[in-house]
């Protein structure tokens, strides 16, 4: 494995990427289907995927545009947009923050979801909504039709309402909320380039995040949270439990139609391929099951202790755009020792959990 150095640069830096919940590998398999109730729904979610990619430099001009100045709120200011299952975005304005409860259900579980997301930050760590100074939360619902996924396009979260037969409604679960969002809080922090182990780690940072603000919504204790990134998500009749899991990578789903969980929990099974960005939604599995193993040998509430080193690094102005796993991993047994001592159990954990995975000796 190369070995990145790290380096010091601006939070500020907002480099957005196209993040989606569903993996195209999921959605590839879909797409080889002969019934077209399973295959109609995938082809066009890739299309579409694929075809917001290539916006991507465009969005990245308008975000580092100068913005408005805004005052950093201990609230939320959520505002939720119904795209009427067309591909116009951000859609028609359906629900502002000072009003009720919407007789549409998808609204309300996006409100909660953001809303849910703003608190975890706020009260967990002192973050004013995502970018750390008050940003405004948006959100589409009903995009598309039939849509399969759900994303965070670097200004917003937008909602597919699934196929119905393998996917729910997206707003569903809000892990996957809180997994998007985060990826707006890496755009503004660590900034990582979504490629190759960075972009791994891109995804895993979500998946960490996102599993603390449901545990955090429930008030879970480690050992009590099913480390499941999108439970609610699968339809009945699926064969299996979620998208990932955290503490068993590998063992999430093994469908007929969905195919088998490819992620590993070790370097041993780190995927090469050049695929999804270099399989960044694969080998997130890899620092995925570190963190597990870190809140899981330390206990009590995981956004207490092993979330904090995380979000210490995520956050600290010194993880590179390009870092590898071992770099993540050096910063966070840093981070450890800085905030607990070197002699404590955090610290102890953290160099565990990356030796156990493989990605530094014992």
């Amino acid at each position: 494995m190369k070995d990145f150095a790290t380096q010091k640069h601006p939070a500020s830096a907002a480099s957005p990427v196209f993040c989606t919940i569903v993996p195209p590998h999921i959605l590839g398999k879909l797409a080889e289907s002969d019934d077209p109730a399973r295959h109609e729904p995938a082809r066009r979610t890739l299309e579409h995927d694929a075809l917001h990619r290539t916006r991507r430099a465009d969005l990245t001009a308008q975000l580092i545009a100068p913005q408005e100045a805004r005052v950093a709120a201990d609230k939320p200011n959520r505002t939720i947009y119904d795209a009427g299952h067309q591909q116009n975005l951000p859609g028609n304005k359906v629900h502002s923050e000072s009003e009720g409860p919407s007789k549409d259900a998808s609204v309300n579980r996006a409100q909660t979801g953001l809303g849910a997301t703003f608190a975890f930050y706020l009260k967990a760590y002192g973050r004013k909504s995502i970018d750390g100074a008050g940003l405004p939360l948006n959100a589409t619902v009903h995009y598309g039709e039939k849509y399969d996924n759900a994303f965070w396009d670097g200004q917003r979260m937008v909602f597919g309402d699934g196929d119905g037969t393998l996917f729910k409604d997206f707003t569903i679960p809000v892990d996957v909320i809180g997994h998007e969002l985060t990826h707006g809080v890496t755009q503004y922090t660590a900034s990582l380039d979504y490629q190759g182990q960075s972009g791994a780690l891109n995804e895993s940072v979500s998946d960490v995040f996102g599993s603390l603000i449901k545990q955090y919504a429930l008030n879970q204790t480690a050992d009590k949270a099913d480390w499941l990134i999108g439970a609610d998500l699968l339809a009945p009749g699926v064969h299996g439990q979620a998208l990932r899991s955290m503490k068993a990578p590998g063992t999430a789903y093994d469908d007929p139609h969905l195919g088998k969980d490819p992620q590993p929990a070790t370097m041993a099974g780190f995927v090469q391929t050049s695929e999804d960005n270099g399989g960044v939604h694969v080998n997130s599995g890899i620092p995925n099951h570190a963190f597990y193993l870190v809140a899981s040998a330390l206990g009590g509430k995981a956004w207490e202790r092993a979330g904090q080193i995380w979000y210490d690094v995520l956050t600290g102005g010194h993880l590179a755009k390009n870092a590898q796993f071992a770099d993540f991993a050096h910063l966070t047994v840093q981070a450890a020792q800085t905030r607990y001592g070197g002699s404590g159990a955090e610290h102890e954990a953290v160099v565990k959990a990356w030796s156990t995975v493989g990605v530094t000796g014992k």
